[in-house]
């Protein structure tokens, strides 16, 4: 694609305005972590701080990377508290456990649970500050507290007095917080589900918003780090005298892990790196290749130890043995890496005993306990602040770099330092998303509806390579969209944790990634064999007044499923619940010498009550264009425990020619409000699948869809 220069700039002009002109007035979410200075004001419980101005600064206990929650959790107090949005500012909360998600009661960004968890305890946080503020009001003015009203951050009086809010705090908070409070009812929203621009879009244009790799403090040193070729290296000696010598060079120091070097300039840290030679001691993944992992993946199947996921619905040997048919397959999904837009990067500063760390993590208080064990340090010694994430997916629920930056820091007392991997550090050394091999057994009978379903995973758990959960416990990662909601009488889920010996963790969607590739894909063949419609297959298996039979029937209409697909086009269908949510998708594809185009995305969702109707579809579009790249060009490959890719140019993330046109259709719901970061991303592989399938008039049973998977598919 050529862009005319003229063209650019006015695009670039087009993108200015609209950032900067589209937010409420005044209003901004910038993130106040300690490198800038801490909100005034009295305090309002645990999550609101309301300056003399009637500045109303929530302290939120979910990072920023992206999906839009310093926007939509403010707007959560805000509705409550009846105050403007614009007059709303976000403060990053430190570690502390008053301040953990209660749906998984953890201080964590994952699971798309931000406004699934916060749905109540914010509004009710608004809505107990606003009481006291009335009851503040109702002192000083003597009269009964039924009498005021509150609007746009003041309480009203009759005959038109007034306070602000500002005014009122210091009362307010020598108030005794209320036992319970009543929440707006849904006729009285005037924030909530109204379209909001997102608040921290100026400071993203203007670049005045933090991101980790933005952080700069007084004398601060910038470090780069050389990991072994192996994922689990070890430092065995390093020779660091010709470094040493390179310009800007301060020092040069071991983190077991690797080796870092500590300069004044990072390209400088960077360059010094070339220059150290060291022996590396490998680990038992040594021994691992992509094409080992394909066999140890397969015979964890026959002779693995699978653990239910829960007891098995009716007898699924006897129907299967019973059925006129068994229709059994595999579904293959490959390791992936996170590849984050801004690598991997954190600021550490040893002094006075203190340990301060600012930087992009989604997990504050594991890399707080992660990094005083292993600097053998008490918790309180270890600070962190979040700053912005250019990207987690993830991949900073872990806390390896906040440990590495750490030590380096021990290195230098007294003066910052920062921490940054280049691209190839971070590719190669990352917790990658597991293999995963699905393996069902479907029994039919002679119409071709299913009578048994036998659902069997390999993979890695997981969990209990970060949590050294028990191998023989089931984790629930592993399970997600194991159990289709199509009416099947007996049914049995299962799965085999496979040690493969590798860096695995958590990527977004999880287990749905791989679990609807293979459940949706299987029910696009089961309709193929019994000679149905797919979307027709599926609604014959459902409730027809299920939420799921409504998705399919929202998306079916707007995609046009009824009516012939373009010229050389094919569509593909899936559907998926997840996250509290539950959505439809419709792929239309075209393949040319095997290279798979996606023209036309159409999505319904039902993901109850929608907090922020323009931010949502935008979600939804990144999970799509995410889930793409999974779908159709990424894969890490293994060979004697290295990875293969590198950079970009082999682990090739969708480009802007590669986007679709994307439809949204978003369904009226009641319901509290569903996850709607991350479910998209397992949807589209299925949907895309399906489509290439129909396409090609072959089955599609292993992502990713290169060119090269694809000429052996039969």
């Amino acid at each position: 694609m050529t862009l005319p220069r003229r063209a650019f700039l006015h695009q670039c002009l087009a993108i200015w305005v609209a950032a900067t002109a589209s937010p409420p007035r005044g209003a901004h979410a910038a993130i106040e972590p300690d490198i800038s200075p801490r909100p005034t004001g009295t305090p309002l419980g645990i999550w609101l701080c309301i300056d003399p101005s009637g500045t109303v600064t929530l302290l939120c206990n979910h990072a920023e990377m992206g999906q839009g929650v310093t926007t939509a959790l403010p707007m959560l107090v805000a509705e409550e508290l009846d105050v403007p949005l614009w007059a709303m500012r976000v403060r990053i909360a430190p570690p502390d456990e008053r301040y953990l998600n209660p749906h998984f009661g953890r201080q964590l960004t994952g699971e798309s649970a931000s406004v699934r968890g916060m749905w109540e305890p914010l509004r009710a946080a608004g809505a107990q500050a606003r009481a006291r503020l009335v009851a503040a009001a109702a002192r000083r003015w003597d009269v009964p507290e039924e009498t005021l009203t509150t609007r746009d951050g003041f309480v009203h009086a009759p005959a038109g007095r007034r306070l602000g809010y500002g005014s009122l705090v210091a009362d307010a908070a020598r108030l005794p917080e209320p036992a319970q409070v009543t929440l707006k009812p849904r006729d009285q929203w005037r924030i909530i589900g109204r379209p909001t621009p997102r608040l921290d879009a100026t400071i993203k244009v203007d670049g005045s918003a933090i991101f980790g790799m933005d952080v700069r403090l007084p004398d601060m040193l910038h470090a780069s780090i050389r990991m072994g070729p192996v994922l689990d290296s070890r430092v065995e000696a390093f020779d660091a005298t010709a470094a040493r010598t390179a310009p800007g060079v301060v020092t040069v120091v071991s983190t077991d892990d690797g080796v870092a070097v500590i300069a004044d300039r990072w390209w400088r840290a960077e360059q010094a790196c070339k220059r150290l030679d060291i022996t590396w001691r490998e680990g038992a993944s040594a021994s691992v290749g992509s094409a080992e992992l394909r066999a140890r993946f397969r015979a964890a199947l026959a002779d693995g130890e699978p653990i239910l996921n829960d007891a098995p619905e009716g007898d699924v040997e006897r129907a299967l043995a019973e059925a006129a048919r068994v229709h059994a397959v595999e579904y293959w999904s490959h390791s992936l890496a996170h590849a984050t837009m801004e690598p991997m990067n954190f600021t550490a500063h040893w002094h006075d005993g203190q340990m301060r760390l600012i930087g992009p993590t989604q997990y504050p208080d594991s890399a707080q306990y992660a990094v005083a064990r292993a600097l053998k340090l008490r918790p309180e010694q270890i600070s962190v602040e979040t700053t912005y994430i250019g990207c987690g997916f993830g991949r900073r629920v872990e806390t390896d770099v906040e440990v590495q930056a750490a030590k380096i820091a021990l290195a230098v007392p007294g003066r910052p330092v920062q921490l940054l991997w280049s691209r190839e550090q971070d590719m190669t050394h990352g917790f990658y998303r597991p293999v995963a091999v699905n393996a069902i057994r479907v029994g039919l009978d002679g119409d071709g509806w299913p009578t048994a379903y036998d659902w069997l995973l390999s993979s890695q758990s997981i969990k209990t390579r970060i949590w050294r959960n028990d191998p023989k416990r089931r984790d629930g990662t592993m399970f997600e969209y194991c159990r289709p909601p199509y009416a099947i009488a007996n049914r049995r889920f299962r799965a085999v944790h496979t040690d493969a010996g590798l860096r695995v963790g958590f990527m977004r969607s999880v287990s749905h990634a791989f679990n609807v590739f293979a459940n949706e894909c299987l029910l696009d063949e089961l309709a193929q064999l019994a000679g149905k419609d797919p979307l027709d297959y599926r609604l014959a298996l459902l409730d027809p007044t299920s939420v799921y039979a409504r998705v399919l029937r929202a998306v079916a209409e707007k995609a046009g499923w009824q009516d012939p697909a373009p010229e050389g086009r094919a569509r593909g269908l899936a559907m998926m619940y997840g996250y509290d949510s539950v959505l439809a998708m419709v792929s239309e594809v075209s393949v040319h010498d095997g290279r798979v185009r996606v023209h036309r995305v159409t999505c319904a969702a039902d993901i109850g009550t929608v907090v922020n109707p323009l931010n949502v579809p935008a979600q939804i579009e990144s999970s799509v264009i995410f889930g793409l790249g999974a779908c159709l060009t990424q894969e890490i490959t293994f060979e004697r425990g290295r990875v293969q890719q590198r950079n970009f140019d082999d682990y090739r993330v969708p480009r802007m020619t590669d986007i679709p046109a994307i439809d949204i259709e978003l369904l009226d719901s009641e319901r509290d409000p569903g996850g709607i970061g991350e479910p998209a991303t397992a949807l589209i592989q299925a949907a895309t699948a399906n489509a290439v399938s129909a396409a090609l008039k072959r089955r599609i049973r292993e992502l990713p869809m290169t060119p090269e998977r694809l000429a052996r598919v039969g």
